[in-house]
């Protein structure tokens, strides 16, 4: 590869991090308190209601129902609204949160339901009340799976953003597309395919070592 094309590898490599790790961020501040609404509102929770949580149930499987390149285009307008632009890095990261969010709050929640109902029996029999319970039992006995499912969604986000470049978002999918398709150049396909293993592979080394680190079991 010119040395041209390595700058523009490392600048989409920068982009495609940028795009993984602002998303992931918002995912996590946004998906977490909406997995705990879904556990603690669900039957037999801490804060029972039925009703917001078939309703907050239904919206979050409606985002998630929506394929991604159907959502990105169909944030467009919301997209220009926030950044002022519907192009580039930036504007990527609306529909990437968007989209990653329901998805974490579904595998939170997944993880929180996990959590053994005989310690929160334990901390309301001594007078604990519910945000002592999420706080101090829920969230920290969840916290390994928690921490798993947020490494499966930076892996997820990822991906998305690659598939953000074909709409001009920038990143390494936007390099694939642009140089090792529709230049047919190879080289730059190999590269590119080749720094989204390491990409993935370093992330999922990291949570793993992280979770291992956590786990208290």
């Amino acid at each position: 590869m010119t040395p041209i094309m390595v700058e523009l590898l490392l600048r989409s490599l920068w982009e495609t991090v940028l795009m993984t790790v602002a998303s992931g961020v918002i995912s996590l501040v946004a998906g977490l308190p909406l997995g705990l609404a879904l556990v603690v509102t669900a039957r037999g929770g801490i804060a029972e209601n039925l009703w917001i949580n078939r309703t907050l149930g239904a919206v979050i499987n409606g985002f998630r129902s929506v394929p991604f390149i159907i959502l990105l285009v169909a944030l467009i307008p919301l997209t220009r609204l926030i950044v002022g632009t519907a192009l580039g890095t930036w504007a990527a990261i609306v529909p990437l949160a968007i989209a990653a969010t329901p998805y974490y709050a579904r595998i939170a929640e997944v993880s929180l339901r996990e959590v053994d109902r005989g310690l929160i029996d334990a901390v309301r029999a001594m007078g604990g009340n519910r945000w002592t319970i999420v706080c101090e039992v829920l969230v920290p006995e969840a916290l390994p799976g928690i921490v798993a499912g947020f490494t499966v969604t930076l892996v997820t986000l990822i991906g998305a953003s690659a598939m953000a470049g074909a709409i001009g978002a920038g990143g390494l999918g936007d390099l694939a597309i642009r140089y090792g398709y529709q230049r047919f150049e190879t080289n730059v396909m190999i590269a590119v395919v080749a720094v989204l293993i390491v990409l993935v592979c370093g992330i999922q080394w990291l949570g793993d070592r992280l979770v291992a680190r956590l786990d208290r079991r």
